[in-house]
Parts: structure tokens; C-alpha cells; sequence
């Protein structure tokens, strides 16, 4: 998976779980077997097969080879949202919400050719803003 699908894909997360918030304030009761958050863990991580004749350390090691790309995947597009959110709130930014901005993200990142929509991006203007310069 590229790490601008699971960017999106975490968008996705960040937006539900600000809905189940939402709802839970409500005193709703939530089924959350079927969460993205579980979806995208389960299409990022890999299956890792150890072989039957392996010692703990290889069957560690060959765990944590396969495994640390996708964790470094999933921090990174957690991280690069997070900023992207915290820049807007230290700016004093009422003008945009943290549902508009993920979704003026989303849009960024769903143009492929778009330089701004790459992690190191650092454009965190809200819908219709201006650079801010």
C-alpha cells in the first residue's frame, strides 16, 4: 500500500473516530468490531511466516523485518496529520475545523500530481485559504 493511500486511509480513521466520540457523547453504544482502524491495521501489516524449524531470535527477527515498514508507514501518516492539525491549531486558526482540514487533506492527496499532497508538505491552509505564507 503507498503511503498516500494510508494516509488516507488515516484520515478515514481520524474522521470516524471523531464521529464515535461524537456518539459516545451522546451516550450512544457503538459495535466497534468493524473500525477502519482495524481494517487498515489488518491491509498495512503483512502476514509473517515463520518457519517451523526457527529459533526465537529468527522468528524475531523475521517478525520485525517484515512488520517495521508498515509500522514506520502507519507513524508517519499519523505524525504528518497531526502536524497538519497542530499547525492549524497553533496558528489560532477558528476559521477552519479539524474536519474540514482532514478533508481538504484528503482532496490534496487524491490528486496524484499534486506536490503540495506529499507528507513533507507543509501547505496546511484551510478550504479556499490562501497561502499563508
Amino acid at each position: 500500500m503507498e503511503q498516500r493511500e494510508i494516509i488516507l486511509r488515516a484520515i478515514g480513521v481520524l474522521t470516524e473516530t471523531q464521529e464515535m466520540v461524537r456518539r459516545l457523547s451522546d451516550g450512544e453504544t457503538l459495535d466497534t468490531d468493524l473500525t477502519q482502524l482495524g481494517r487498515l491495521v489488518s491491509e498495512v501489516f503483512p502476514t509473517v511466516e515463520i518457519p517451523a524449524g526457527a529459533t526465537a531470535e529468527q522468528a524475531a527477527e523475521r517478525t520485525i523485518a517484515a512488520l517495521m515498514p508498515a509500522s514506520v508507514s502507519l507513524v508517519e501518516a499519523f505524525a504528518f496529520l497531526f502536524t497538519q492539525l497542530a499547525k492549524v491549531h497553533d496558528e489560532g486558526r477558528g476559521d477552519v475545523s479539524s474536519t474540514e482540514l482532514l478533508q481538504e487533506i484528503a482532496l490534496r492527496m487524491s490528486a496524484p500530481d499534486d506536490p503540495e499532497a506529499s507528507p513533507g508538505a507543509e501547505d496546511a491552509d484551510g478550504p479556499d485559504t490562501p497561502d499563508a505564507g
